[in-house]
């Protein structure tokens, strides 16, 4: 496409491709200042609204794109967020992540996404690397190894804003968006015992993450109002190793007090929990009902289908992201509250915990 306007510095007609036209040239053509033109295009106060829909007009009809660079070095700005993941392979994270992107890319932000592979050291190094500017804000999942806090005690204390979810730090004060975990495992071990489950195990990958003590707790919750002792047995502390932990998990149905139901905290180990039932005698869900915390969008392709509790990933994302847009392109925003918002899960119950 080629438009033709008068040039800023000659005021004679020139064509301008489609590639767009400069800052300068744009206010000329407005016949405003540059300063006015670029605090129209970023939504300032200071300007009415019938400029800024002035501004925007002309700026769409001569294809004005912003030089993101230029911008970034003149604001001090890298227009980047930076988003810290435990792993890849999990559904969740993937669907948070693209709950932030839908809400950042409106507002010219891009994502740098990190996964610390559930190693703290990875972590840190990750951390402190975004200390140099590289990012303007941090979402954040902390890893399995986490117990020690003063590396993210130091960033906050920096002053870059940073957020968590899902896996939450209790210590830094600042906003984190998590689920009803507490809740969703009660209810999901009550619906074991309401399938018949006598012997229900809980899987678990880490005692130290804020969201496997909730759901522990609510798993052991639910079995006392039913009556029912936990067995400390029954709470299976699982690694990152798939063969390692379909082993673990196979030596437990094995053994003479086996569980005839198992609560798992993460996917992969109701994934884990599949493949050891196929190395014995037993079947899903005849002699062993199973429910887990998963946003796998395969659940319902498993043999049996596998009742889950899908955690609310994008929506997450999507808050996440509406809190630090606000933050970072608002005047005089104060510093994230130190709150916990909880967003709920949904059961789905599928052909795993149904009686046939």
């Amino acid at each position: 496409m080629i438009r033709i306007f008068n040039d800023f510095y000659t005021n004679k007609p020139k064509i301008v491709m489609n590639n767009g036209i400069s800052l300068k040239e744009l206010a000329a053509e407005l016949n405003l200042a540059p300063s006015t033109v670029s605090r129209a295009l970023n939504d300032s106060y200071e300007i009415s609204e019938a400029t800024k829909k002035k501004v925007i007009s002309m700026a769409e009809k001569l294809n004005y794109q912003p030089n993101p660079f230029a911008r970034s070095l003149r604001e001090n700005k890298s227009k980047t967020i930076a988003v810290i993941i435990p792993e890849r392979i999990n559904y969740f994270f993937s669907q948070v992540i693209d709950g932030i992107e839908e809400i950042t890319s409106e507002h010219g932000y891009h994502l740098l996404v990190y996964s610390t592979h559930e190693d703290v050291e990875k972590e840190k190094k990750i951390l402190s690397l975004l200390q140099n500017g590289r990012a303007d804000a941090i979402v954040m999942s902390v890893s399995s190894q986490t117990s020690d806090v003063s590396h993210l005690k130091r960033l906050h204390d920096r002053g870059l804003p940073i957020l968590f979810f899902d896996r939450i730090c209790s210590e830094i004060p600042t906003t984190k968006f998590i689920t009803n975990d507490y809740e969703s495992a009660f209810e999901g071990t009550k619906h074991l015992i309401q399938q018949g489950c006598k012997k229900i195990a809980f899987l678990m990958l880490s005692k130290e993450l804020s969201i496997t003590k909730e759901r522990h707790r609510g798993y052991v919750d639910a079995l006392k109002m039913a009556g029912m002792e936990p067995e400390p047995a029954f709470s299976l502390h699982c690694c990152h190793s798939d063969e390692d932990n379909t082993q673990l998990i196979r030596e437990l149905l094995l053994s003479s007090n086996r569980p005839d139901g198992i609560l798992s905290s993460v996917e992969k180990l109701a994934l884990a929990t599949y493949q050891a039932v196929k190395k014995t005698n037993l079947s899903i869900p005849d002699d062993l009902k199973i429910i887990s915390f998963s946003n796998m969008s395969i659940a319902g392709l498993l043999n049996p289908s596998l009742t889950t509790i899908t955690q609310p990933a994008e929506t997450i994302g999507e808050e996440c992201a509406k809190l630090l847009i606000k933050k970072l392109t608002k005047p005089r925003q104060p510093d994230l509250l130190n709150q916990v918002i909880t967003i709920p899960s949904k059961i789905t119950i599928r052909e795993s915990t149904l009686v046939r």
